[in-house]
């Protein structure tokens, strides 16, 4: 029979080791990658425990090999009761006050993705835990039709899929995105949507209506047109090929797209940028984007785990470039420069994106979402104003 061990120490806050190269966990006696027939198409090598945990928690085979029959990981879905849908920020260097995350973790498995720490809130694993154990919110497009009704709302663009992937697979099924769009389209109320999925063309109905009133605009990420390399590190988002047809799609039926190239990742994919953009730009698209790597908290030896389980040649020459573009560390988050990076390197990959897109005719006009159709709905039972 398998066993469990319960090691009763605090995770320390995590820094980064002084080599590229050095252990990934700060406890690598239970940091054990899990079975590779255990994750088959998932993103992440293993599922420490959180870091809020008093405990951390490993399976361990006691002589009897019976690890071997330990399941998969499937992908369970719990219901979020959320009491609120919009998500406000102040971070002074992205382009929105305001989000929705219909769901909360992300079966596309993206090993880089920034939003894994966030499970860690839910007493789970940033690693496996976070693409397998979703948190769906049934009653987003209600709560959301009764914060647009309230009496002091004033109208400013949602930005929806900048945590999770409001496309991810299981989206089909609960459609609470498509509900929200229908919510944002009576309210007239303008939406930027970010995706890696090509399941964005199901909603092309109600997103080129609210285009013509410049109401919406899409933009999807490709990050490779690799399609092994694409596979591996994003398992199970839409292939390079999808995401492409997605945006040509989109831009034919009116709907303005952008192409974002994220996250550019030293000496793995950036070689890949100006053939990204090209194909985009062949796709119809006007407008693109890049975003750096960013590697914070967990998501580090995420990523450093990753990265030697398929890439070992590349390990120490990806993070030593890492590090040159984030002032010798693995991660900067300082405001303004965590998007693009610093110093030489991080200063050629902006030059070649930018020389790029000028040659393709991309950024010569920003399209721009309005507020100036919205109307304040009206909920069943509620006092209507005498002026």
């Amino acid at each position: 029979m398998s066993r469990h061990i319960a090691v009763a120490l605090k995770h320390p806050p995590v820094s980064a080791p002084s080599d590229p190269a050095g252990v990934p966990s700060p406890f690598p006696e239970i940091a054990v990658a899990i079975e590779k027939q255990r994750r088959r198409g998932r993103g992440a090598q293993s599922n420490e425990s959180g870091r809020f945990e008093a405990e951390a928690r490993v399976a361990f085979d006691d002589g009897w090999q019976s690890l071997d029959d330990l399941p998969a990981f499937k992908t369970t879905v719990a219901v979020d009761t959320a009491r609120k849908v919009i998500t406000r920020n102040e971070s002074p260097d992205i382009g929105f006050d305001r989000s929705i995350n219909p769901y909360r973790g992300c079966e596309h498995g993206c090993v880089y993705c920034f939003a894994r720490p966030t499970h860690a809130f839910l007493g789970l694993s940033p690693g496996l835990d976070f693409e397998s154990k979703l948190f769906v919110k049934p009653d987003a497009p209600g709560l959301l039709e009764k914060e647009l009704a309230a009496p002091d709302y004033e109208p400013k663009m949602i930005a929806i899929g900048t945590n999770t992937d409001p496309y991810q697979p299981i989206e089909r099924e609960r459609k609470v995105m498509r509900g929200i769009l229908e919510v944002l389209e009576r309210a007239n109320h303008p939406v930027g949507i970010v995706t890696k999925s090509a399941l964005v063309t199901r909603d092309i109905d109600i997103l080129a209506r609210m285009a013509k009133r410049n109401l919406a605009k899409v933009a999807i990420s490709v990050t490779s047109l690799d399609p092994k390399l694409a596979r591996t590190m994003e398992p199970r988002a839409s292939s390079p090929a999808k995401r492409l047809e997605a945006l040509r799609q989109l831009s034919e039926a009116g709907i303005p797209t952008t192409v974002m190239v994220a996250p550019v990742i030293p000496a793995l994919n950036d070689s890949e940028i100006e053939r990204i953009l090209d194909a985009a730009a062949h796709a119809g698209v006007k407008e693109a984007s890049y975003v750096l790597l960013r590697l914070p908290l967990e998501v580090r030896d995420l990523f450093r785990e990753w990265l030697m389980a398929n890439y070992p040649d590349r390990y120490r020459h990806v993070f030593t470039l890492i590090r040159d573009m984030r002032g010798g560390r693995d991660y900067d988050s300082q405001w303004g420069t965590r998007m693009k990076g610093t110093g030489p390197m991080a200063w050629m990959i902006g030059r070649r994106f930018e020389i790029a897109c000028a040659k393709l005719g991309l950024n010569k006009r920003r399209s721009k979402l309005t507020t100036d159709h919205f109307v304040r709905l009206t909920q069943a039972g509620q006092q209507l104003s005498l002026f």
